[in-house]
C-alpha cells in the first residue's frame, strides 16, 4: 500500500521542523503509513494527501513570502480539496483581511483578524503561553482531547470569522475569541499543537486520521 503524503508548506516562515517531527512522531506511536516532508514546491503540495499550513512571525511578511515563492495557488488549491490545516499565523492567512499592516489575506474563510485591545491592563500582548481551549462544537479533530484542555499560544492578533458557527472552540483572553475553526475539508488552530505536549499529539494524530 503507498504511504499517506503529508506535506508541511515551507514558504520562509513557521516552526517548520518542529511540526514536522510531531507528526513523525504521531505516524511512528500509530504505526500509521505517513510520509511526511517540508517542501516549497507547489507541485509537492498539489500531489500530497495531506497539507499542513503553520506559521509564526508577522502577516505581511508571511503574505509577501508565499507570493513570492509561488506557492499560493497550490495553497489555495489544497486548502478546496483535500484535508489542510492551518496553525497560528497559517490559520490568520486564510481570512479576508487582517489588522496587522493592513494585510489582505487569502480570502478563503471569510472574516479579519484582529489585533488584541485587552481593557485589563493586566493582559500583555502578545498573549503567550499556556490556556484552556473550550470546544464549541464536535469534531473529528477533537477525538480523545477533552473540552477546556490547555494548549499553547503565541499571538498579538486573532481572527473574527463572519460566521461564527466555524468556530470549533474559544479561548479567553479578556474576552472570548475563536480557538479554531473547521469548514470542510478545512481546519485550523491559533494555538501551536507542536507546543502544546500531549493534547497537540493527540490533535496531530487526529488529523492524521481525518476524513473530511
Amino acid at each position: 500500500m503507498t504511504p499517506q503524503s503529508l506535506i508541511v508548506i515551507d514558504y520562509g516562515m513557521g516552526n517548520l521542523r518542529s511540526v514536522a517531527k510531531a507528526f513523525e512522531f504521531v505516524a511512528r506511536e500509530e504505526s500509521l503509513d505517513v510520509r511526511v516532508a517540508i517542501s516549497s514546491d507547489p507541485e509537492d503540495v498539489r500531489t500530497a494527501d495531506r497539507v499542513v499550513f503553520p506559521g509564526q512571525g508577522a502577516m505581511p511578511d508571511c503574505m509577501r513570502f508565499l507570493k513570492d515563492s509561488g506557492l499560493e495557488g497550490a495553497v489555495r488549491e489544497a486548502a478546496r480539496s483535500k484535508p489542510f490545516l492551518g496553525v497560528c499565523v497559517g490559520m490568520q492567512m486564510l481570512f479576508d483581511h487582517s489588522e496587522e499592516g493592513d494585510t489582505p489575506g487569502l480570502g478563503l474563510v471569510a472574516g479579519r483578524v484582529l489585533r488584541f485591545r485587552p481593557e485589563d491592563r493586566a493582559l500583555k500582548v502578545p498573549h503567550m503561553g499556556w490556556n484552556q481551549v473550550r470546544h464549541t462544537r464536535g469534531h473529528a479533530l477533537w477525538q480523545d482531547i477533552p473540552s477546556d484542555e490547555r494548549f499553547y499560544y503565541v499571538h498579538s492578533y486573532f481572527c473574527a470569522p463572519m460566521n461564527p458557527a466555524l468556530a470549533l472552540a474559544t479561548t479567553d483572553y479578556g474576552a472570548p475569541f475563536t480557538a479554531a475553526i473547521a469548514v470542510d475539508n478545512l481546519a485550523a488552530t491559533q494555538f501551536h499543537p507542536e507546543k502544546s505536549h500531549a493534547a497537540g499529539l493527540c490533535l496531530y494524530r487526529n488529523f492524521l486520521n481525518w476524513r473530511p
